[in-house]
């Protein structure tokens, strides 16, 4: 009798976890390719865009200006998120996550093809941020279908785990974007560059859609959307964003803030310190290049091993830990800039981007979506989250550049906008309650 319990369970657990492994894969592939696209745009607005779509402006004005066309793109995700969710939460999530690698690939491929401002003039401007946009209504999608799909098909005690290869995906989308730019700057002169070697990451994306839309083609729908449709089936209501704003206002507010210590770190390491150090302090640009694939190589391993020991010893725990790491680490990484000394940034990078990072972000999918309903989860916890990327990441480079441009070139303010924002997230996260693993 008993052996025969246990082989049924057996039976019952295997399919269990195939579907929660394929739903972790297809949405580890999916935020490679957006995370990708949406990266290697930061990347090379900190490097070309304000030369070659705002020549006929200061260049401290055309790197506020690049870097104003990377926020728009953080702009447009809360559209995303409440698009894709109102959807996502009737339709299924697979649905949504198909469509949003569509529409990311396809403006990125664009962003590659797209002639500079020497040849259409203002056009090219224009085009680029109706592009952004593009890309960030896309993302705005993506990653509330990726997180819901990979915990809602998870073992409950090992949701972050399971949940995690959403996040390791923006590692690995660091690491490709930041290594073929790497790799295209290494064999084109400046010249090349800027005319044509820039657009060939862009171009690439296409190889990395047709992957993604393979692997995800085989992934099923979420276990617990199933289970809501089977025992509620959906019916004329609100809109499901309007249900979790009325249900759980607070959570909202919450999520803004524990995504402050995430954000900062991580865009003033990869986008803002690149520019800065090439532009103020002489350093070559294949520094913050070769840092950004040291972050996210390092991250692959970083945030699973995170992720397991949140499973295993608390998420507020592991959270606190490395929003607090960011704090005491922010002052000293402008130092370390300051004084021009590779071992400290290296190290100072790390700390910030790494490990302030990456302990922060392996919990935020269940920590975030157990704040809302089944019901109306997509929308709740994806336009929660792309709220807080506006706040706390689109405009990051651009207020600390100009933060820099406004205190003539002083990093002073910059570092305590960093310390700030890690502290913030530190204290919410303080006086929560632990959520259930």
């Amino acid at each position: 009798m008993d052996t025969t319990l246990i082989s049924d369970r057996a039976n019952e657990e295997t399919p269990s976890l195939h579907r929660a492994r394929r739903a972790a894969l297809g949405s580890f592939a999916g935020a490679v390719v957006d995370w990708y696209d949406f990266l290697l745009y930061g990347i090379t607005a900190a490097l070309v865009f304000n030369r070659e779509f705002f020549p006929q402006i200061s260049p401290a004005m055309g790197t506020l200006a690049a870097f104003a066309t990377f926020g728009v793109g953080f702009l447009f995700r809360p559209l995303g998120g409440v698009i894709f969710g109102h959807f996502g939460d009737r339709l299924g999530r697979k649905r949504m996550l198909m469509l949003t690698v569509w529409m990311m690939g396809i403006a990125t491929a664009l962003i590659g093809l797209l002639p500079s401002f020497a040849a259409i003039g203002w056009w090219a401007p224009a085009l680029l941020v109706t592009l952004r946009a593009i890309q960030g209504f896309a993302v705005g999608g993506e990653w509330g279908g990726a997180a819901l799909l990979s915990v809602e098909s998870a073992p409950r005690h090992k949701r972050a785990f399971y949940s995690s290869g959403v996040q390791v995906g923006y590692g690995v989308g660091l690491l490709l974007s930041t290594g073929l730019v790497s790799l295209v700057s290494h064999y084109t002169t400046d010249a090349q560059f800027l005319s044509w070697g820039w657009r060939i990451p862009f171009l690439f994306s296409i190889l990395l859609v047709i992957i993604a839309l393979w692997i995800r083609t085989g992934m099923e729908e979420s276990t617990e959307f199933e289970q809501q449709q089977r025992e509620q089936p959906v019916v004329k209501q609100r809109l499901p964003v309007m249900e979790a704003l009325l249900q759980h206002p607070g959570a909202f507010l919450k999520i803004i803030a524990l995504r402050l210590c995430e954000l900062l770190t991580m865009y003033i390491v990869t986008a803002f310190a690149l520019n800065y150090s090439t532009q103020n302090l002489g350093l070559p640009r294949e520094l913050f290049l070769n840092i950004g694939l040291l972050v996210g190589g390092i991250s692959c391993l970083t945030i699973p091993c995170f992720a397991w020991l949140a499973d295993r010893f608390g998420r507020r725990r592991v959270y606190i830990t490395g929003a607090l790491i960011g704090t005491f680490s922010a002052w000293p990484f402008f130092m370390a800039l300051e004084a021009q000394s590779l071992f400290w940034i290296v190290f100072f990078a790390i700390m910030l981007a790494n490990i302030a990072h990456d302990m922060v972000v392996c919990v935020q999918q269940p920590m975030f979506t157990e704040m809302f309903g089944a019901r109306y989860r997509y929308s709740g916890a994806g336009v929660g989250y792309q709220v807080a990327s506006v706040v706390g990441g689109g405009f990051t480079p651009f207020i600390a550049a100009a933060l820099v441009t406004f205190s003539g070139g002083d990093w002073r303010s910059v570092a305590v906008y960093l310390l700030a924002g890690c502290l913030l997230s530190a204290l919410t996260a303080m006086f929560m309650k632990d959520s259930p693993s």
